[in-house]
């Protein structure tokens, strides 16, 4: 089965907000390296997915400089590099259209923020027909405050226990990198 690696969102924009401080993976840049190297090295496909929101002025805005890959995650020549305005990967892509001319009916995903474009990127592919491996070490998220203004919040941890269970065995199978890594060789 062919396959392709979707890296959704790691992108410098969340860097430059407060609450990357208490970022569930402030290393994610390692990860993914290593899951690009991977793929990179079996001549499997990796396609690069950025977040913007165009004219609002905030650090998704792409005239602020913030919306390119995280320090340390470069493009190989003839990687996509695709921008986005909607929470998954497809909806404002082309990604559908390349995977289809690519003959990939598999997906690994990884990226920012786990619970909200990865996950939902997860979902529409499953929708789509793709098998989806979700690598949730390769995912970074932070705390989510509850919606009433409570003042309750959820932490980041159950956050991304909520998203394996939500995902595995209906839309995803939920791996490690280590397990990607060796399946590839």
């Amino acid at each position: 089965m062919k396959r392709a690696l979707v890296v959704i969102d790691v992108q410098e924009s969340f860097r430059q907000r407060d609450s990357w401080a208490g970022s569930s993976n402030p290393e994610i840049v390692k990860p993914v390296r290593r899951l690009t190297e991977a793929f990179r090295s079996v001549g499997v496909p990796v396609i690069w997915v950025l977040h913007e929101e165009p004219g609002t002025g905030n650090v998704f805005d792409p005239q602020r400089g913030f919306v390119r890959l995280m320090a340390g995650l470069e493009a190989a020549e003839g990687e996509p590099v695709l921008h986005k305005t909607s929470h998954n990967a497809f909806t404002t892509t082309n990604l559908q259209q390349l995977l289809t001319v690519a003959g990939v009916a598999e997906l690994t995903l990884c990226g920012i923020r786990t619970e909200q474009c990865v996950e939902t990127t997860a979902r529409v592919a499953s929708d789509l027909g793709y098998e989806v491996v979700f690598v949730t070490e390769a995912t970074a998220t932070n705390a989510i405050e509850h919606w009433d203004g409570s003042g309750r919040t959820l932490p980041a941890e159950e956050v991304i226990a909520r998203t394996e269970y939500a995902l595995a065995g209906r839309f995803a199978t939920i791996k490690t990198v280590d397990e990607v890594v060796a399946a590839l060789q």
